[in-house]
């Protein structure tokens, strides 16, 4: 059993090189950039990997991209802002020791570092992704920037070890990938016809901060916690927002044409 590490990547210098080398045991890494300009291409190599320079077509097309690219038809994805931990590395090696898995794909729990703690709970941790899967009977789909992995067969758990996550260098970063992704996600709302906000504007923000902070005990990790719930909260009001922005207030510039007097 041979295995390819995937790995995409924009601008991530501060963490490309320890990504790929929680990888190296692969017996294959690859990097698929989309026009970093801060190094991460050449940061990459140094450490290893075979880096395939392209566009960015979106979450889920560049992950399928990036698996078609590998040379090995079990593929380990995983973000630049992500690493192997030794217990994990540990569970897949005994997996690709044993040969041919008689599944199609693994999933692994990730435990994220933000605000200066590890979050464990809020619905964060454990938070189980499937990552280790056969190409051939796996491929990426969802609606961006949500991708998520469709098997054509069974999944099992590799209960040992943690995908480890580095998210959010800071607040600030976190409410600039909120704008991103939220832009992303409300034009693939307008494009599929979803276009009632009202109701959502109002009573989808409390709901996404009570279940993250009361009901998933977000509050048990501290203010770091409360911040989280919130920042989730503001997500959901601002996707629908802008679905509202997109539809209405587009179609009523439309109608009005040019100003009196104008």
């Amino acid at each position: 059993m041979k295995i390819t590490a995937a790995i995409i990547a924009k601008d991530e210098a501060d963490h490309i090189a320890a990504c790929v080398q929680s990888v190296a045991w692969c017996d294959e890494v690859v990097v698929l950039d989309s026009g970093s300009r801060d190094g991460t291409p050449a940061l990459a190599r140094a450490a290893g990997a075979r880096v395939v320079e392209t566009d960015w077509p979106g979450w889920v097309a560049q992950k399928n991209r990036a698996a078609a690219a590998a040379t090995h038809d079990w593929v380990l994805s995983i973000d630049a802002d992500e690493r192997v931990d030794a217990r994990l590395r540990a569970a897949i090696e005994r997996v690709r020791a044993g040969g041919e898995p008689d599944v199609a794909a693994f999933e692994m729990t990730r435990h994220t570092f933000v605000l200066g703690r590890w979050i464990d709970h809020g619905g964060w941790y454990p938070e189980w992704r499937t990552r280790l899967f056969d190409r051939r009977r796996a491929r990426w789909a969802g609606v961006d920037p949500h991708d998520r992995l469709e098997v054509d067969g069974p999944v099992r758990r590799l209960a040992e070890g943690e995908l480890v996550h580095y998210t959010y260098r800071s607040i600030s970063a976190h409410v600039a990938q909120i704008d991103r992704f939220t832009t992303v996600a409300a034009r693939e709302k307008v494009a599929r016809g979803r276009t009632r906000t009202l109701l959502a504007m109002l009573f989808r923000p409390p709901a996404r901060f009570l279940r993250m902070y009361v009901l998933r005990l977000g509050f048990l990790d501290g203010r770091a916690g409360f911040v989280l719930a919130a920042m989730a909260a503001w997500y959901v009001f601002l996707k629908y927002a802008k679905v509202w922005e997109a539809t209405a207030v587009a179609g009523r510039r439309g109608d009005a044409g040019e100003r009196p007097g104008g």
